[in-house]
């Protein structure tokens, strides 16, 4: 092993002498430098070899590089590169190539190799390192696609990244993303081309026989392109990508044609299809350029209600819930997008309401479309209607949670006198293991809106859920409702009669732990009761909890004295790392760390 790092040592001294002699290098630094391979050529001969080891290395020589390149620009100094860089930047690669033979999987140690060589211009190397990791990991399209892009954009050839195309397609004969930037390099091709071809006849230059293609100037190589993965794979949805892509280039108006006529002769029965056609009435050609907002304003409903058209045409045909899905988002953003032309806003308004009505009556509207109808009906004060339409929605999605949330909040927010009975009849149609949110929203509305007798009842019905959460949740709540309807005696006496009803939560205690402190003399009695309580559940676990019920002893009312003896039971009680927590929390607040209370 000495001998081969010795070889590698010798190897390095002509750049290193190099460097020293060009004054880009102190003899001081040279030294320190030599020693500091030394042990990095050492690290990487070792019997057990270490990854970490090979990056440490590589980084170390990569900086080196970054310091030459700073000192050349400091003191001007630009020659002699192939007798200094060069050796280093060969170095390196050699230690990324006996790290990628090692650990072969780590795709993330190629991608640093190829970023190595793409920053410091190798080019021929980038391709050697591309080929041997495409060899290994051919299974990974992002790969190939890497690969034919630094082909085409640092090595700037085009058949290059043709042919690693064409292979990345044997072995992913069906893959979206590697046909659409093959589709979008050869249009980039194309595009390089013309942009050559102009830049020749403008400078008059004579080319003799030779002459550019016309059919790739047009783009035939990327409709080919085109053409082999429209058979092979389908959906609008691709094929709009590719037309996409297209349209980014401003020589593919028949390309676009082709793709288009495809599109609408393949997919009529695509909702994709028929919101692009629909769109694409907005981008029409229309009127001349008009000055006056309401001018615009006008041209800009004329387009808009050509897309309606189109998206009516395509319900006829396709009376689907994605379909009206396509044109409610559609009516949606335009009534979103901001105008100063009230005229404009109520139309398109109008034409939302008017959209999302017809969907429902076909029963086709989606869920989340219930909630925007809402908004825009209570935002334009139509509360007949939206207590209808929270109504109708309950109804459509009797099992969903968070449609009877929102209508509820709606009818709530209304002060409608269906809001009772429907809290009855979502409780009867939901998930009960989900229906907390409606329990919540029930104890909100009964607290303020029913008689004490009603909202007692109603919590004590909640008590009795089989559910966990519920009956925890309006435990709480009732407590809650008890002290602020009635006294202190009522939540007193709603603690008791609830201090053995399991299940427990730590919230139930701390209230009434609460509601006492807020008394105007409370009984330090009670407190340690409730501390009790709690801590016969939650003791094993929540340090907090003992914490706060010693800084309750060393309060006003509390007795100091009894905190060794509650730090002793914590110690014994508390599991796991709670015990560590605890004790660096008791530490603290005895040596005054953490404020004691008053």
């Amino acid at each position: 092993m000495a001998d081969i790092v010795q070889q590698r040592l010798e190897d390095k001294i002509p750049a290193l002498e190099q460097l020293e002699r060009v004054g880009l290098f102190t003899n001081k630094e040279v030294k320190s430098m030599v020693k500091r391979f030394t042990a990095l050529e050492y690290k990487l001969h070792r019997a057990i070899q270490s990854k970490d080891d090979f990056i440490t290395y590589i980084q170390y020589e990569i900086n080196v590089l970054e310091l030459i390149k700073k000192r050349r620009a400091r003191i001007g100094y630009h020659f002699k590169r192939e007798e200094i860089e060069y050796p280093i930047i060969h170095r390196i690669n050699n230690v990324f190539r006996r790290a990628t033979t090692k650990w072969q999987e780590d795709v993330q140690l190629w991608l640093s190799q190829v970023a190595f060589n793409k920053k410091w211009g190798t080019k021929t190397q980038l391709s050697k390192v591309l080929s041997s990791m495409l060899a290994i990991h051919p299974d990974k399209p992002a790969l190939w696609i890497m690969a034919a892009k630094c082909e085409m954009e640092d090595r700037n050839s085009s058949e290059s990244a043709r042919h690693l195309f064409l292979r990345a397609l044997r072995f992913h004969p069906e893959n979206k993303k590697v046909y659409q930037e093959y589709f979008r390099m050869e249009l980039m091709h194309a595009e390089k081309l013309r942009k050559q071809q102009q830049q020749l006849e403008q400078a008059k230059i004579d080319l003799g026989d030779y002459e550019f293609s016309p059919e790739i100037l047009s783009g035939k190589l990327a409709e080919v392109v085109y053409r082999d993965a429209a058979q092979k794979i389908k959906g609008a949805e691709f094929i709009l990508s590719l037309l996409q892509i297209a349209a980014i280039f401003d020589f593919t108006k028949e390309l676009q044609d082709t793709i288009l006529a495809d599109l609408q002769s393949q997919y009529n029965d695509d909702c994709l299809m028929w919101d692009f056609m629909a769109k694409r009435e907005l981008d029409a050609a229309g009127a001349p350029e008009l000055q006056s907002a309401k001018g615009r304003a006008s041209d800009t409903d004329r387009r808009e209600d050509r897309c309606c058209a189109v998206y009516e045409e395509a319900l006829k045909s396709l009376n689907t819930e994605a379909m009206w899905t396509c044109y409610a988002t559609f009516c949606l953003e335009r009534y979103k997008r901001k105008t100063n032309i009230p005229e404009l806003k109520e139309k398109r308004k109008e034409r939302l309401l008017q959209v999302l009505q017809n969907a429902h009556g076909v029963k086709l509207l989606q869920e989340t479309f219930y909630k925007n109808w809402l908004q825009v009906l209570l935002s334009s004060g139509d509360t007949v209607s939206a207590t209808q339409i929270a109504v109708a929605a309950t109804q459509r999605f009797s099992q969903s949670v968070e449609m009877w949330s929102f209508s509820l909040q709606t009818l709530v927010h209304l002060e409608s006198a269906e809001a009772g009975l429907l809290f009855q009849e979502a409780l009867k149609h939901v998930n009960p293991k989900e229906s907390l949110p409606l329990w919540q929203l029930q104890a909100d509305w009964s607290m303020t809106s029913q008689t004490p007798e009603e909202a007692e009842t109603f919590f004590k019905k909640g008590l009795l859920s089989p559910v966990p959460a519920v009956s925890s949740a309006m435990k709480e709540n009732y407590l809650e409702w008890s002290y602020k309807t009635g006294s202190y005696k009522r939540a007193k006496k709603t603690f008791t009669s609830l201090h053995e009803h399991r299940p427990f939560t730590k919230a139930f205690f701390l209230k009434m732990i609460r509601i006492e402190k807020e008394q105007e003399t409370p009984k330090m009695s009670n407190l340690r009761d409730y501390y009790e309580r709690a801590l016969r559940e939650f003791g094993s676990s929540d340090e907090d909890l003992w914490m706060d019920y010693i800084k309750e002893e060393l309060g006003r009312h509390g007795n100091p004295e009894n905190c060794g003896k509650l730090h002793w039971r914590a110690v014994k009680t508390l599991e796991g790392e709670s015990v560590e927590r605890f004790t660096t929390k008791y530490t603290l607040l005895q040596t005054g760390n953490i404020l004691k209370p008053a």
